[in-house]
């Protein structure tokens, strides 16, 4: 596997020609009466063709205004990604918005999404931030996944994140 930058002229389309974007969801966090539950909730997550379009335009603007996206290739192709704004959050700007980090149905388990967070984690110390700001899915797997790398509830929400995903959790991972 390779991990490095991705530019702006690779961000078409077809850079997702070969990744999964594959979730089975059976259960999920929510903060109920401020408590955190698991609720059967279930769902497939898979992306298509408008999907793909949508998410290059947000990596665009990632880079367009100063952030990073990271890539993870294999010889088929792009088989993992992350992003970090540059803008920072919170009162103090004290979050580096770690606003994408997938991958690949047919990569997980692998180690290769501890791999990205390390590399959004050294990116985010690089742009300044004292910690790492993640919405993240709710999905108990995903929510599996970030607390086995230290992450913790946030302990100052952004309204953008909650308002654009309200079922997502609000993490935080001190750098």
């Amino acid at each position: 596997m390779e991990l490095r930058l991705l530019s702006q002229e690779e961000l078409t389309p077809a850079l997702f020609a070969v990744f999964d974007r594959f979730q089975k969801v059976e259960q999920c966090w929510r903060k109920i009466d401020g408590r955190w539950v698991i609720r059967d909730i279930a769902f497939l997550e898979q992306w298509g063709e408008a999907d793909h379009r949508e998410l290059c335009g947000f990596l665009r603007n990632t880079l367009l205004t100063g952030g990073a996206v990271w890539g993870l290739f294999s010889a088929e192709g792009l088989k993992g990604f992350c992003a970090v704004e540059k803008e920072l959050l919170g009162s103090k700007k004290q979050y580096a918005d770690l606003s994408q980090l997938y991958i690949s149905a047919d990569q997980r388990g692998k180690g290769y999404g501890r791999l990205l967070f390390q590399k959004a984690a050294e990116t985010g110390r690089r742009f300044g931030a004292e910690k790492l700001y993640i919405s993240a899915h709710s999905s108990v797997e995903s929510q599996a996944f970030y607390k086995n790398l230290g992450c913790v509830e946030a302990k100052e929400y952004d309204a953008h994140h909650v308002k654009r995903e309200p079922c997502d959790c609000q993490l935080e991972y001190a750098l």
